[in-house]
């Protein structure tokens, strides 16, 4: 098992079996998943199982108990390989955050081990008119006696093509709740997003709740809790796994592209050594380090429980979205025709970083969140 031990290898040195796992679990599938729109579900259940989709659960529930620095590192790698499996682990991940700070004990101790035994699970909190604007959010969740009853339309949920189970958010008792809706329940309808522009095959999807009703003992926490709090509670989550995510896309950007420049001869000497070719790989070099120094810092902000977490998540989510999108961008330059083909590595990457700048906050809400942070923290 990898060595956690204070003083011990670095945690991407430490996750080799973990590493080892995605490439047996991905298998040089990434492209055709990404022409297809779709990842064998079998191939999801099998993640979860191993632990890889809700890494941070404890290892007493079944999870693999990673902190988030080392969680962090692994959902890098994925991300290197294939960012539409890096989003379901995104998403499930929030998912069982979640539930973790939500739910009560009883709850806690049936739905996590779910969550690492096969069973899937997405976030839904976006709606036609509600996205940062959580205010807006019009889905109600209504208690009636030992029951609830869910009525609303969440859009572009990811992973919800997959999921056996449906973490909804949605105003209730004059605040918000949280409640788990099983996929299969009745009055519950998933459609796919037809033909996103990125992550193609995580299984976006938008979903209606026509008085889906349940049990009260699906409620996480109590009715009537700040909207903004709770949705919060996944972002956090959400936003890290992203941050992440996006030094793998930009690790895989930097690795085709100096390959590529390497052995590619033009004018009789290799790409590289053309100076403005590499401007471009060192500008990959510098903003995969960025990000990766952005996320490490906000990881270990988690990990150390301390009060700055929210601006470092934001922070490291908006640099290495920002960074991504911009690397991506210059990889495809780099490689010309080499990449421009749908499927290649540095194509999905392109599409893929452009979606990590709009979703869990988009480029621009990010930028007002760190304003004010400025203004507030200025002497």
């Amino acid at each position: 098992m990898p060595d956690r031990r204070a003083g011990g290898p670095a945690p991407a040195e430490r996750l080799v079996d973990e590493f080892a796992l995605v490439d047996e679990l991905i298998d040089g599938d990434a492209e055709a998943w990404d022409l297809a729109g779709e990842i064998p579900v079998e191939v999801l259940r099998t993640a979860g199982r191993r632990g890889l989709l809700s890494a941070q659960v404890a290892r007493e529930l079944g999870g693999l108990g990673l902190s988030s620095r080392e969680n962090g590192e692994l959902t890098a790698y994925a991300g290197s390989v294939c960012s539409s499996f890096r989003s379901v682990m995104t998403s499930q991940g929030m998912a069982a955050w979640t539930i973790q700070r939500l739910a009560n004990p009883d709850q806690s101790a049936a739905l996590l081990p779910e969550l690492v035994s096969g069973r899937l699970a997405a976030v839904g909190f976006s709606e036609t008119g509600a996205g940062s604007d959580v205010t807006a959010m019009t889905t109600k969740i209504e208690v009636s006696g030992d029951s609830v009853v869910v009525s609303g339309h969440k859009v572009w949920v990811t992973g919800a093509h997959y999921a056996d189970l449906l973490i909804v958010f949605g105003q209730c008792e004059g605040g918000a709740a949280v409640v788990v809706v099983p996929a299969s329940a009745p009055g519950v309808h998933v459609e796919r997003v037809a033909d996103p522009l990125g992550c193609r095959a995580a299984g976006h999807a938008n979903v209606r709740l026509d008085s889906v009703r349940l049990p009260l003992g699906s409620l996480l926490g109590s009715p009537g809790m700040p909207l903004p709090l709770l949705v919060t509670t996944a972002l956090a989550y959400g936003r890290i796994s992203v941050a992440w995510g996006c030094v793998g896309i930009l690790r895989a950007c930097r690795s085709v592209s100096a390959r590529h420049a390497a052995s590619r001869i033009q004018f009789g000497k290799p790409l590289h050594e053309h100076q403005l070719v590499a401007g471009h790989l060192a500008e990959l070099y510098v903003s995969e380090q960025i990000a990766a120094q952005a996320c490490a810092h906000a990881s270990e902000c988690w990990d150390a429980g301390s009060l700055d977490l929210v601006m470092a998540t934001v922070l490291a989510k908006h640099v290495s979205a920002g960074h991504a999108a911009r690397g991506a961008a210059t990889a495809v330059q780099v490689l010309a025709s080499a990449g421009a083909r749908d499927g290649h590595v540095v194509a999905r990457a392109y599409r893929d970083a452009k979606l990590m700048e709009i979703i869990e906050g988009s480029n621009e809400i990010c930028q007002l969140i760190l304003a004010q942070h400025a203004v507030a923290a200025a002497p």
